[in-house]
């Protein structure tokens, strides 16, 4: 039975159970990319023959230890196949448009310390391909189902990956040299289809954001002065997966407060989430929760006493209003590198309204001074990573300006593409101390008063959107003006309802 209990409880969730996943979502994207395929295939006038083929993940250990770290399946083959376990190959027929498993044979131990070995049939029946074999059966399968002529074509993902700077692998397993290879036609027609999303998968990702709009909230209602960074985390994890079954989170959680707050990946070994809350400080908190392989990627910031002092104010209505004249801006067609020189703009111009800047914005705006305060991305390609490929074409290369080279795209948006928008305001001496020194943007700083945000840290406000034929839908349904932000912090209930969701099993 379902709880719909009131989200002002302490421990509650409108969101409980978590929707059921139909795999007829990832039948949908091996059909896209089967169809894709093809048509590349006959414009470059070659034969539809051979077999798209992808190595699914494996599980690793932990150094040199049996500890096994908890699997979480490869990315492009998630989003073909959706299965969960490791081990798993699985194929295209270019030809039939047939789907193949194959799954690894388990040695009858498996049943005493990892519970029941599945048949073939249940793999089938479960992810929802036409064929199913074990993977030392796969040069025998492929070339019986291969109709050309000569050694059968295996078409392998291989590609570099413009965040990571790391290649994808392709496929390897014993008798692949009795196949001829292509690794150079399926990595960026899989990409640009993981571009776009389906119904099904922007309803998948809709969910991720409910469970995690709600957690964000949970967090704000119990962050006090005198906790830990960490008991944040542990809040959200803790609401994510006991409500919304979440069990993955999309990337490590950035609880940030105080000076902390302007450290742009915080939360990483080397600084924890270990620091103690103190009256004053600014709470910067970047987490999601992933939900069947589909991320979110939410970040509020607030003052973890409740309450705004002008200077928090100052700089959290800058970062807003950045953010909300990007999102009315959004609609296919429009430069993702404009949408960040955009937000860059309407934060000096309100910090020359603040009195930290003085001059003439256009010219801060020519040295590149947002990037002294904003110097990462706007935003990011989300899907079932957390930054999601296709941010660059092939052939497009990283602007080189200071703040715009590190634009995860720059693109121009698309009907259907899952994008973040994520401006900030940080004061980080790194930055600061050598533009206020620099006899090009010197001039620019009213030097007394920027003095006085020295250890502020930062703010962040980071929502999804999907891209509409007209605009775009805010898929993050967390409390973002001042007044509403400070009411759920005093108590208040939050009207997060059951927000438009497309059933994930239609």
């Amino acid at each position: 039975m379902a709880m719909t209990i009131a989200m002002d409880s302490s421990s509650s969730s409108l969101l409980y159970p978590p929707p059921p996943v139909s795999m007829d979502l990832h039948i949908e994207n091996r059909q896209k990319l089967l169809n894709r395929f093809r048509e590349n295939l006959i414009s470059s006038s070659r034969d539809l023959h051979g077999f798209i083929l992808l190595q699914g993940g494996e599980e690793q250990t932990r150094y040199c230890t049996d500890h096994e770290d908890l699997f979480r399946q490869e990315s492009y083959f998630a989003y073909l196949f959706g299965v969960r376990e490791p081990g798993f190959y699985g194929a295209i027929d270019i030809n039939t448009g047939k789907s193949i498993l194959f799954a690894p044979r388990l040695p009858a131990e498996y049943a005493v310390w990892m519970g029941e070995i599945k048949s073939l049939s249940h793999f089938k029946e479960t992810y929802m391909v036409d064929m199913a074999y074990y993977t030392d059966e796969i040069t025998e399968v492929l070339n019986n189902q291969y109709k050309g002529s000569g050694k059968p074509l295996l078409f392998l993902l291989h590609g570099l990956n413009t965040d990571s700077k790391n290649f994808s692998k392709p496929a390897e397993f014993e008798g692949i040299e009795k196949f001829e290879t292509d690794l150079k036609t399926l990595h960026p027609i899989l990409t640009e289809c993981r571009v776009v999303k389906s119904k099904l998968e922007l309803a998948v990702i809709q969910y991720a954001n409910d469970i995690s709009s709600e957690a964000h909230i949970e967090v704000m209602r119990k962050t006090k002065p005198e906790m830990q960074e960490y008991q944040l985390e542990s809040i959200f994890l803790h609401h994510t997966y006991f409500y919304g079954s979440c069990r993955h989170c999309s990337y490590t959680c950035i609880c940030a407060t105080g000076d902390n707050s302007s450290v742009l990946h915080y939360g990483h070994a080397a600084a924890p989430n270990d620091r103690t809350l103190r009256d004053g400080d600014m709470a910067l908190l970047d987490m999601g929760a992933e939900f069947h392989f589909y991320a979110s990627d939410i970040t509020c910031s607030f003052p973890v006493n409740g309450k705004f002092t002008s200077n928090q104010r100052l700089i959290y209505n800058a970062v807003l209003d950045a953010h909300d004249a990007v999102i009315s801006s959004m609609r296919p067609g429009v430069n993702w590198v404009d949408m960040h020189k955009l937000a860059e703009k309407v934060i000096l111009q309100a910090l020359k309204k603040g009195s930290l800047l003085v001059g003439d914005v256009d010219e801060m705006m020519v040295e590149r001074l947002g990037s002294a305060f904003m110097p990462h991305g706007l935003g990011h390609l989300m899907g079932l990573d957390t930054h999601d490929p296709g941010g660059y074409l092939q052939g497009f290369e990283r602007p080189k300006e200071a703040g715009l080279r590190s634009l995860r795209t720059s693109r121009d948006l698309i009907d259907g593409m899952v994008i973040t928008v994520e401006p900030g305001c940080y004061f980080i001496d790194a930055l600061l101390v050598p533009a206020m020194e620099s006899p090009k943007t010197s001039k620019f700083f009213n030097h007394e008063e920027i003095t006085k945000f020295r250890g502020f840290g930062g703010v962040r406000i980071e929502s999804d959107l999907y891209v509409t034929s007209d605009g775009c839908v805010n898929m993050t349904k967390v409390p973002r003006k001042i007044e509403d932000v400070e009411a759920v912090m005093g108590g208040a209930s939050w009207p997060i309802k059951k927000s438009k969701r497309m059933k994930l099993d239609e």
